[in-house]
């Protein structure tokens, strides 16, 4: 058949091949290795990229994440320089601030300082001048005029212009006044105070804990500047000690700007230390507090003797007093005899 016959030939002519169709099957087994073989290198090549490939973005991700890790270093670095700079910056400027200030309280202190030596050296000028002219043995009757006898005292006042009418005067007086005793004071010097003041003059001091100035505490001090308004009477007490009590007269036209209350600070009407309505002609400081207390004459007068006392305390202390150690002694009891009277509400009248 046909069909058969077509089929069969194929086979013959394979069969019957020669060497032509064996060289040509051998190129063709030769080129099928060769195929296969550039697979495989291709397959190999592809895995040795793909490997390599994966290394490099390794190595990509492991070089971005030390640049992320650089940057946040460069950055904390440059904030922590922005915050050492602006504190650098705000120390020297608290540094310029504090010397200004420092300079201008050093400039303040050396112009009270100043102040308080010209001050000084005016009362010392003034108590030479007053040891030299005033001793308890021949006083100065000007300069201590309660010393005088009251018919010496009217006489010694003003000028004698009309030497008939002064005449006239004594006459009359010599007739209508009945003849006074004179009366002179006697003084005894007591051994204990005398033996106190004596301790005391060796090694001044103003400690409190000596026997001459703790008697004179109990005695003379404390009595004389103890007030009714006792929490101001310890600040005035202070200050006394510490010599930073002011005394000024009160202003007649208007009154002056008070930083506390009314009622601690009196007025011209009511005396701040004693609480009482009376007429206040002058008021104090304490200290560098600003607040002004109105007090009467009779407070006036009782600090006024407490600071004369401390004072003469002081200027022994600073070796300012060049006297006899009794006159010394008696000076001091001369002063504590005013605080006593200025504690019973005698003082001297103000014209």
């Amino acid at each position: 058949m046909p069909s058969k016959g077509s089929k069969e030939e194929p086979e013959t002519g394979c069969q019957d091949a020669g060497p032509g169709d064996e060289s040509q099957s051998a190129e063709q087994c030769n080129v099928s290795r060769l195929r296969s073989s550039s697979v495989e290198i291709r397959e190999k090549g592809s895995e040795f990229l793909k490997e390599e490939l994966h290394k490099a973005q390794k190595e990509l991700k492991l070089k971005d994440k030390e640049c992320e890790r650089l940057s946040k270093v460069r950055e904390q670095l440059e904030q922590e320089l922005e915050e050492l700079t602006a504190s650098l910056f705000e120390e020297a400027h608290k540094m310029v601030r504090e010397a200004n200030t420092k300079q201008a309280a050093a400039e303040k202190q050396l112009k009270e300082a100043r102040g308080k030596i010209d001050m000084l050296q005016a009362e010392v000028t003034a108590l030479k001048t007053l040891v030299i002219t005033s001793t308890p043995s021949s006083p100065n009757w000007e300069l201590h005029p309660q010393l005088q006898s009251p018919s010496k005292a009217v006489f010694r006042k003003g000028h004698a212009r009309n030497k008939s009418t002064s005449s006239a005067m004594i006459t009359a007086a010599s007739h209508n006044a009945a003849p006074e005793p004179v009366s002179r004071e006697c003084k005894e010097v007591d051994s204990v105070l005398f033996a106190e003041f004596q301790s005391w003059k060796e090694s001044p001091t103003l400690d409190k804990s000596c026997s001459f100035l703790d008697r004179i505490y109990r005695e003379d001090v404390g009595p004389c500047l103890d007030f009714s308004k006792q929490e101001l009477s310890e600040l005035v007490r202070a200050a006394v000690e510490q010599n930073t009590l002011t005394i000024e007269p009160v202003a007649s036209q208007a009154l002056s700007v008070m930083k506390g209350s009314a009622e601690d600070c009196g007025g011209p009407k009511k005396c701040a230390l004693s609480g009482l309505p009376r007429t206040c002609k002058h008021r104090i400081t304490l200290g560098d507090s600003g607040n002004y207390y109105y007090i009467s004459p009779s407070c006036r007068a009782r600090i006024t003797a407490a600071c004369n006392f401390f004072t003469y305390i002081r200027y022994i202390q600073q070796g300012l007093v060049r006297q006899d150690v009794e006159l010394m002694f008696w000076e001091v009891m001369r002063l504590r005899r005013e605080m006593s009277l200025a504690k019973l509400g005698f003082y001297p009248n103000e014209i």
